[in-house]
Formats: C-alpha cells, sequence, structure tokens
C-alpha cells in the first residue's frame, strides 16, 4: 500500500512542477489618480523583475496601470470610501523596462484586468496619512510572445490627509505572473492516466 502511494504521489507531482514557472515583480514610487473614469497610475518605477534587484534609487523600467469605472462603493465623482470594487472594462497593465542589459528594453509585460478590482483602506483608525491597497487579477503576453493568466497584482500606496482630491502616492506594488510552461496540459492528463492505472491495478489484484 506504502508503493502505491509513493507512486501516486510522484505521478501527481511530476506534472504540476511544470506549472512552477512564475516570475514576480516589484515597483514604487509614482502617483495614483482617482476619477469618475476610473485608476489610473503613472511613473512607478520597476524595482525588481524575476528576482534581478534595482541599484537603491535606480529604476529598471516603470509599471503603470488603469481600472474601469467604480462599480460600487464610490461618491458620485468615482472617488472611493473605506471598501469599493472598480471595472475591469477598459483597463490596462503594461510594465516597460529599461536601463539593464538583463531586461528586455521596451514592453516586457501588456495586459488587462480580469474580474473586478478591489479597494481597501489598510490605515488604521485616525492615522494622518491613508493606506489603501488596490489588487486584482490581470492577463496578458510578456515580451517573449509567452501567454499569462491566472496572475496577481497587488499596489499599496498613501494619500496624506484626505482623499477628496483623487492623488495618492504608491508606496509598493507587487505582482506575479504565472506562465503556464510548454505542454503542461500535456503532462497533467499524463500524470492523472498515472494516478489512474496504479489505482486500477491495485483494485484489480484487490
Amino acid at each position: 500500500m506504502k508503493r502505491v502511494f509513493v507512486l501516486a504521489l510522484l505521478a501527481l507531482a511530476l506534472p504540476i512542477a511544470a506549472w512552477g514557472n512564475g516570475i514576480d515583480l516589484t515597483n514604487k514610487f509614482g502617483s495614483i489618480t482617482i476619477s469618475a473614469a476610473g485608476i489610473s497610475s503613472h511613473g512607478s518605477q520597476l524595482r525588481s523583475f524575476n528576482g534581478i534587484t534595482a541599484a537603491p534609487g535606480h529604476s529598471l523600467g516603470s509599471v503603470s496601470f488603469s481600472t474601469g469605472v467604480c462599480l460600487s462603493g464610490c461618491n458620485g465623482s468615482g472617488i472611493p470610501g473605506d471598501s469599493a470594487t472598480f471595472s475591469s472594462v477598459g483597463s490596462s497593465f503594461v510594465v516597460t523596462g529599461c536601463c539593464n542589459p538583463a531586461i528586455h528594453h521596451g514592453v516586457i509585460f501588456s495586459g488587462s484586468f480580469v474580474g473586478p478590482i478591489t479597494w481597501t483602506l489598510t490605515s488604521p483608525p485616525g492615522a494622518k496619512n491613508l493606506t489603501y491597497t488596490i489588487s486584482g487579477t490581470i492577463e496578458g503576453m510578456l515580451y517573449n510572445g509567452r501567454w499569462t493568466s491566472g496572475t496577481t497584482t497587488q499596489n499599496i500606496f498613501t494619500v496624506a490627509g484626505q482623499l477628496a482630491m483623487g492623488v495618492g502616492h504608491i508606496r509598493v506594488g507587487n505582482t506575479n505572473l504565472v506562465v503556464p510552461e510548454p505542454g503542461t496540459l500535456g503532462l497533467l492528463g499524463t500524470g492523472l492516466v498515472g494516478i489512474a492505472g496504479v489505482f486500477r491495478r491495485k483494485f484489480l489484484t484487490a
């Protein structure tokens, strides 16, 4: 029975290992603008990409994004409250590289949000500077033609005083791009068939 269990684990683990091709990137600085048209970011510096870290005070490129209109939790001017949801319709998410030979110059990733984009107040009550987090799922194309899907991004930014002006400053952004390996689906199918075969033989000999 132990041997069957080990074989089952191996058959499942080997194909799933092909999914483990994630690209992580971080960004910092830049501004957020909020209006009735949605949220847009400007001038956020790309600080790291897939483990390549920029020297202090330097940028590897830029990260910019925009959302669609506010779906809920906003006033008539589109300014969100403590919790809000924005549409992904008409959204964008673009990462541009520069300044480092290890990173592709020009557009590294171009995509958009898919599904609702959430906005949440995360600073404690009474804080002088308000802190918000905006997060969502993105998909799109890498510069090498690889499609990514099911990826996530989260940006934390601060607003000095009140949000009424609709402008904030990005403190940190984190994005994970999940790039399936070629043949992943075929390997996954092979693994599942392997598991079925192992247990079928076990039941037939029982």
